[in-house]
């Protein structure tokens, strides 16, 4: 008898959120959050599923790096990187962004991105868990 083998492939997953000051304790609360979301919109079970992160902030946060909150969530295992985002004038200020590789049997389509606090309005066409 043959079985359905579901093809596994990288996806990647988007997040932003968005601090009011440049503290420690909130870039890590707000990392932490964001995170959460993304796992939870996107069933992920396990921190093996998650091949990679970089996480980017722009250049008003320096208090800390967010993937710190990473950590603290349990994913030591994960490769992790920080980067400073590139600055565009008139661009959002305290803004904390997530790229997350995961390897998964969705589809493209089947991904929720998510974006949460004054990041909402980098995406308005993307529906996440808000």
């Amino acid at each position: 008898m043959t079985g359905v083998v579901e093809m596994m492939s990288v996806r990647g997953i988007r997040g932003a959120t968005t601090v009011s000051a440049d503290e420690s304790s909130e870039v890590l609360s707000a990392t932490g959050e964001l995170l959460r979301a993304i796992v939870s919109a996107n069933q992920l079970e396990d921190f093996e599923e998650v091949v990679s992160a970089i996480f980017t902030t722009t250049a008003d946060l320096q208090s800390t790096f967010p993937a710190e909150a990473a950590r603290e969530l349990g994913m030591h295992q994960v490769p992790l990187l920080c980067a400073l985002e590139i600055s565009v004038p008139e661009s959002m200020p305290r803004c904390i962004r997530v790229l997350l590789h995961v390897n998964t049997t969705k589809r493209q389509s089947e991904i929720v991105h998510v974006y949460l606090r004054d990041a909402q309005q980098l995406r308005p066409d993307v529906r996440s868990a808000q």
